[in-house]
């Protein structure tokens, strides 16, 4: 997500890093390259324009600071402007005092809408709030089958009706039966087309007209770029989006509908998809976001992603194991299993200030890696893991054959945690100070 601009918006700034102070023939040089590069990720041209032009007039202004670099404020004030270009703040869901509240999906065929329907109803389920999913879609073949196999994925009820196509009628339906079961949250997943056509528009009108949602989210793909921007105008316009929700942004390397579709439309992204699992649905944070495209790390986020993810009694118990016992592998394949939990580990390094793409191309991440380590401790007997200063030169071959792996990344590992114990040791005596929440792994 993002990375062909962050790569090329640090490569601008590291130019500017290096001359110290700047003039404002500097300033306009280095925004000339900015405009190329926000070009290049297919942002809107008008939007790209007036940026630069309140960068500049803030830049050229600017006071240094005896603290800071004017390379360092110019970057500060790049991230402002694209966060007001996001979107300047978070813009939640809007719930209804009187529940149920009602969530239109709508959007093109393709775009993701019923997957994206299954995300948002999982993530309002784990906080706390009964959710009921509605297939509204009675045209794509097999689309109400797609609906309640995602749903029956994260436990939740479908209203579906196959006797009829009326869509109106099945809304009316499943949210009369929410209302029943005192469910908060109904999201009716509407149909889509190939393009915008006014038999679409109307039968959306007459939904939106007869069960007055207090959303309509607009799902886009991502990586349509300006064209996602043109749609959600166009679906704006005839029913009066309140929100979007851009879908494949892991595949998106430019980030150009990001960038354009709030300041084009005026509605807040209000979600992102970063992937195909039904786990990978984010609340979208405008300052955020943009302090990940300049690459300064979105620490809140990784925070969030961990306190959602772990276990705390099982953190607690290897905290307290640690410090009295030192840890053995069991306890390694614990708290390994729970930062998998937190997804791919290149996406959580990218959320950690000055970690980019280049470096971890460099580090030559295997994102198998975690999955092999795991291979090998299994294929180890209890007392092995307990203590792995038994393991000799016959348990090796034995535990290399059982995971499928060679000798030397069974040595590798198990020097590895040797490093990671002794550290641990130090920790525990006082001598090593230790990264904050490293002895719990939280």
């Amino acid at each position: 997500m993002f990375d062909e601009l962050s790569e090329k918006l640090e490569a601008t700034f590291a130019r500017l890093r290096g001359r110290g102070v700047l003039n404002e023939s500097d300033i306009k040089e280095g925004l000339r390259e900015v405009r190329r590069v926000l070009l290049e990720a297919d942002v809107n041209f008008q939007l790209t324009r007036e940026f630069l032009e309140r960068v500049e007039k803030k830049a050229v202004g600017v006071t240094t600071l005896r603290t800071v670099s004017p390379a360092q404020q110019l970057v500060k004030i790049v991230h402002d402007e694209l966060t007001a270009m996001l979107g300047e703040q978070r813009s939640g869901l809007r719930l209804s005092s009187v529940p149920p509240t009602v969530v239109l999906m709508v959007g093109l065929q393709g775009s993701g809408k019923t997957t994206t329907a299954g995300k948002l109803a999982r993530k309002l389920k784990e906080e706390g709030r009964p959710v009921r999913l509605v297939a509204a879609d009675v045209y794509r073949p097999a689309a109400i089958d797609q609906l309640e196999t995602v749903a029956g994925q994260i436990g939740v009820p479908v209203h579906a009706d196959r006797t009829t196509t009326d869509v109106v009628r099945i809304a009316r339906a499943g949210i009369e039966q929410a209302r029943r079961e005192r469910e908060r949250v109904v999201i009716v997943d509407t149909a889509g087309r190939l393009q915008i056509d006014a038999d679409m528009m109307d039968e959306l009108r007459r939904l939106k007209e007869a069960v007055r949602p207090d959303e309509i989210l607009f799902v886009a793909d991502g990586m349509t770029g300006q064209d996602a921007v043109r749609i959600a105008q166009g679906f704006d316009e005839a029913l009066g989006v309140t929100g979007v929700v851009l879908t494949k942004m892991d595949g998106d390397a430019r980030g150009g509908a990001a960038l354009s579709i709030y300041g084009v439309t005026k509605k807040p992204i209000k979600y992102i998809g970063v992937g195909e699992k039904l786990d990978a649905l984010e609340e979208f944070h405008p300052d955020r976001m943009a302090g990940r495209i300049l690459q300064m790390g979105d620490v809140v986020t990784l925070v969030e992603k961990a306190q959602s993810a772990f276990d705390e009694q099982e953190t607690k118990r290897l905290e307290k194991k640690m410090r009295k016992e030192g840890m053995d592998l069991e306890d390694f394949l614990h708290a390994m299993r729970q930062i998998q939990k937190l997804g791919p580990l290149e996406g959580l390094l990218k959320m950690l200030p000055g970690v980019n793409s280049k470096m971890l191309k460099q580090a030559n991440m295997d994102p198998k890696r975690m999955r092999h380590i795991e291979a090998i401790v299994l294929s180890m007997t209890p007392a092995e893991r307990k203590n792995p200063s038994i393991i000799n030169g016959s348990r090796r071959l034995r535990i290399a054959r059982g995971s499928g792996r060679s000798i030397t990344e069974v040595n590798r590992l198990l020097e590895q945690f040797r490093g990671m114990q002794k550290m641990m040791k130090k920790a525990a005596s006082g001598n090593m100070r230790m990264p904050p929440g490293m002895m719990g792994l939280r």
